[in-house]
């Protein structure tokens, strides 16, 4: 690694971008060696056991040297990147000695360029009002007030490669195999942002192979699911196969032949969920209670909800009134939401409530919370949960959105699970599983009849909620989810 002597070179650490974590997973670089940067640029994408966040160089100049290559996890205060704050370009000597650590024998460019996990980002450039400059990632990094605007991506250019099923297929039919295909001449590779990035390499599909939907040529995350369905052949259009021929069916993409285990390495996300999960279980003594509820009536009020003028436009549906039920209920019962203070031996009640929703991503589950949500309107919380839900599918959760939670919402339901027994966010007292709504036949007035039917259960830390205060808490969310009006007297 070259010794930085020179004066005028700044190194740029891993800064702590999730309040206290010590480590993050560099994803993707955007920049490489030679190439100026200005103060606010984005260099590179990072993931903590919270989120993944881009990172921002706070100064301008020209990049020297990058330290480590994508994949690699890097230690919080460790330098990841040299810039010539005075503009030099690196010497003719120093390349080799300079990039170590990103260079590979086998490749013409340093390892940031790899397609399997650090392409470049898309270029692209945005139009923002006059005044209006990019807003902050990280505290204590100044940006500029221009947008920012990252650099096209450079390399060579990728052949397209057809899927081996088709080249099978078609060698078949043909005789011969075919012959591939280069894109457009200027065209470099696939375009796409660095969570559709991250599905691609989840699910095993090649990003050279998707054909982009989105505009100037942007690969989308339904393209990446597309991708992984085989293409069916219209039925307007059949080969002709001559006789003697066989049509080879499409291979799996894996099959328990093909590999007898995979190995998944556990960081990021997935890392610290696990660690949390263990030292939630193993540490707060875990109750959970069970409801089943008639919620014929909550379906019919979502229904007349969305036809409300005040409530166009927003995400109105059962997990809204389910969030405004929890909230009411709380409010009944304030003792349940709570912390155990271990180091002072406390019971911390909180007088606000930071609702957590849990949420599946391809990074791993994450539990957002809606700040002050006690004191949102139903219109504001069904705002707040449309953004949070909307933030977390794009894998733009940030890690402040993740602090601070007191209780939580884990809708198993949409999985069609009935109920389940969840684990509590570590400092959280109680979380609420919401299972399936299926019609089932149920005693009404008298009369068996089909009815919407869900079950609830109540995960709670018993050592500052005991049963009869956790039984309450169910039991108004279930009285509320069978008869909403009393949102209204209870209120």
């Amino acid at each position: 690694m070259t010794t930085m002597t020179d004066a005028s070179v700044r190194e740029f650490k891993m800064p702590d971008v999730g309040e206290g974590l010590t480590e993050a997973e560099i994803l993707t670089w955007y920049v490489k060696p030679g190439d100026t940067v200005t103060d606010g640029q984005v260099v590179c994408e990072v993931e903590t056991a919270k989120a993944a966040v881009e990172l921002p160089i706070p100064y301008d100049g020209v990049v020297r040297e990058l330290r480590f290559p994508a994949g690699t996890t890097v230690d919080v205060g460790t330098a990841i990147i040299a810039v010539d704050v005075a503009g030099g370009a690196p010497t003719a000597a120093e390349p080799a000695a300079a990039e170590p650590a990103v260079a590979e024998p086998a490749v013409a460019e340093p390892a940031v360029a790899e397609p399997a996990a650090a392409e470049a980002a898309p270029a692209e450039k945005e139009t923002k009002p006059a005044g209006s400059g990019r807003q902050p990632v990280l505290v204590g990094y100044g940006v500029a007030t221009s947008s920012t605007k990252r650099r096209p991506r450079k390399g060579p250019e990728v052949p397209f490669q057809q899927a081996p099923a088709v080249v099978a297929v078609q060698t078949e039919l043909n005789g011969h195999a075919p012959a591939p295909t280069a894109p457009p001449a200027g065209q470099s590779r696939p375009l796409a942002k660095p969570p559709v990035r991250k599905l691609a390499k989840d699910l095993g599909v090649d990003l050279a192979t998707v054909i982009p939907s989105g505009p100037d040529g942007i690969i989308t995350r339904e393209d990446v699911h597309a991708a992984v369905t085989p293409t069916e052949v219209p039925a307007t259009a059949p080969v002709q196969a001559p006789a003697q021929a066989q049509v080879i069916p499409a291979a799996p993409a894996a099959s328990y032949d093909s590999a007898r285990e995979t190995r998944i390495p556990v960081k990021g996300v997935r890392k610290a969920t696990a660690l949390a999960m263990v030292g939630s279980a193993f540490t707060a003594p875990h109750v959970t209670e069970f409801v089943t509820v008639d919620v014929t009536r909550t379906l019919k009020l979502v229904e007349e909800l969305k036809q409300d003028k005040d409530l166009q436009g927003l995400r109105v549906n059962p997990l809204l009134l389910i969030a405004k039920a929890l909230l009411v209920a709380i409010k009944r019962h304030p003792d349940i939401n709570a912390s155990w203070d271990e180091a002072n031996q406390e019971i911390v009640v909180k007088h606000y409530v930071n609702l957590g929703i849990a949420a599946a991503t391809p990074r791993g589950l994450i539990v957002p919370n809606i700040k002050d949500a006690h004191a949102k309107t139903l219109p504001q919380l069904a705002e707040s949960l449309g953004e949070l839900v909307a933030t977390a599918k794009e894998g733009r959760t940030s890690p402040a959105a993740m602090q601070g939670g007191t209780v939580t919402i884990t809708n198993v339901g949409v999985f069609g699970v009935d109920t389940g027994t969840p684990i509590l966010p570590p400092g959280e007292s109680a979380i609420l599983a919401v299972g399936a709504i299926k019609l089932q036949p149920w005693v009404h007035k008298g009369k068996v009849k089909p009815r919407q039917v869900t079950t609830l259960a109540l995960s709670f830390d018993h050592r500052l909620v005991d049963g009869e205060l956790g039984s309450k808490v169910l039991a108004d969310v279930a009285a509320i989810l069978e008869q909403p009006k009393k949102l209204i007297t209870w209120a």
